[in-house]
């Protein structure tokens, strides 16, 4: 079982350099540098300016006094360089294509390349100006902009994130108001030794895209104490170029209208050794979910002490409601499987629109599930149609499906240990209130103990 979350946490806490436990002195202030702080002027040359000389200078903290708007474009941060955005200030990114660089990996409002001890702090507001970016408002989904004229982006993706940091070690982000991303929030790219910290992340519930915290590629990695509201994918680990190992996220609020903590969708490599604990996950699409569409493995996973209630959205977002989304499979036909082995679930409890889905595929099995103290209550109370399982990205997509408490493909041991699930009779209508759908074929090294289905309306 998973140690004590403070305590791993302290433990994890004390290995980190001291450049992610203690503040640089020196101050660098952007008004000494000609910032207007009006919000209309951009103040992009004053930030970088005072960037620069804090760099030259072996590093410290560049401030953004409050009060004060500062609109800019990407500004970017260097070695032993902190920005720090004071209480009642804020950093405005800018909503013109120009105000970013040439290439579509270095679109962000700060960005931090290749650096040791770079950080964002301060206790004010970066904001992305998401609003800005939306073509068409719509309650169940957004229309939004497109930056693809010059062909480096292509697709309905092609927007600003807000701060990301690229090939960089000895990463802290504490302290921060993340607001109104048009695109991805925070980004670790290739990153090792990285704290996230008391971080809110504010993103439009109807914008699509606009993911909380992306850890890709990105090892040895602490996120804490973080509340985040969006419409996309909450925390989204991700191995698009490398693995991903080393992740302990603790002590978060969630609620997104697409999965609270996601695995892919991206997964050409390995995923190993990651901790959840502590986690409250609210009036969300999907709960804790793995996408493993591109042939990488995961191994070593524990979800522990979350409580979460997932409902139904509109279907053009991913996800169908589930507290519990494992799947593999190829995302092309000619994709790699990948396999999904030594999961464990333990003290979850949740109220749900629809049941747990766990399915691997013909060549990527699901491999040692544990679920152990775990209570699960299936109620509905939104009036969206239910009967369908999804299977996006790739895949067999969406497909009709009786639905059951959980439904199990392509399983090799799974272990249920002190497992409830309570129905509400009154709100299911439409439902199969079926424990357990599966074909034996399929499945294997199941073990039950002490589990029990309950009727409890």
């Amino acid at each position: 079982m998973a140690a004590p979350p403070l305590l791993l946490l302290a433990a994890l806490l004390l290995l980190l350099p001291a450049a992610a436990r203690s503040a640089p002195a020196r101050v660098f202030s952007v008004a000494d540098y000609g910032a207007a702080g009006d919000g209309s002027r951009y103040d992009t040359a004053a930030i970088q300016a005072a960037v620069d000389a804090c760099a030259a200078a072996g590093g410290g903290r560049v401030l953004l006094p409050a009060p004060g708007d500062y609109l800019t474009a990407t500004v970017r941060l260097r070695s032993r360089v902190v920005l720090e955005v004071a209480p009642g200030a804020r950093l405005l990114g800018g909503t013109r294509q120009r105000d970013y660089p040439p290439e579509f990996r270095r679109w962000y409002v700060v960005l931090a390349e290749n650096t040791t001890g770079a950080g964002v702090t301060g206790g004010g507001e970066i904001n992305g100006q998401g609003g800005a970016f939306v073509v068409t408002p719509s309650a169940q989904k957004n229309v939004m902009v497109s930056w693809n004229a010059t062909g480096d982006c292509l697709g309905d993706e092609c927007r600003p994130r807000l701060v990301g940091f690229i090939d960089s070690k000895d990463v802290a982000v504490h302290d921060i108001t993340l607001n109104q991303p048009a695109l991805w929030c925070l980004h670790l790219v290739r990153c090792d030794n990285s704290v996230i910290r008391n971080v809110s992340i504010y993103g439009d519930f109807d914008t699509p895209n606009n993911d909380g915290i992306d850890i890709e590629d990105s090892n040895n990695t602490v996120i804490t104490d973080c509340h985040i509201d969006t419409g996309d994918d909450a925390i989204c680990p991700k191995s698009s170029t490398g693995p991903v190992y080393n992740l302990t996220a603790t002590n978060c609020w969630i609620r997104t209208k697409s999965c609270a903590i996601k695995f892919g969708s991206a997964s050409f490599f390995n995923f190993e050794k990651l901790l959840f604990d502590n986690i409250t996950i609210v009036d969300s699409h999907r709960g804790l979910g793995m996408q493993i569409r591109d042939g990488g493995n995961v191994s070593d996973v524990t979800f522990s002490n979350i409580k979460m209630r997932t409902r139904y959205y509109h279907p053009s977002w991913w996800g169908r409601a589930e507290p519990i989304y494992i799947t593999t499979c190829p995302r092309h036909p000619d994709s790699k499987e990948g396999t999904i082995s030594d999961v464990r679930f333990i003290n979850i409890s949740s109220v749900s629109e629809n049941g747990v889905f766990l399915a691997g595929s013909k060549h990527g099995l699901l491999r040692n599930l544990k679920f152990k103290n775990v209570e699960l209550t299936y109620k509905r109370w939104t009036n969206y149609t239910g009967g369908l399982y999804d299977y996006r990205p790739g895949c067999r997509k969406m497909v009709k499906h009786k639905t059951g408490g959980m439904m199990l493909e392509h399983i090799s041991g799974l272990e249920v240990d002190n497992v409830s699930m309570r129905w509400w009779r009154g709100s299911l209508e439409g439902w199969d209130v079926n424990p357990l759908l599966f074909r034996p074929s399929t499945i294997d090294g199941l073990s039950f103990h002490d589990w029990q289905s309950l009727d409890v309306q």
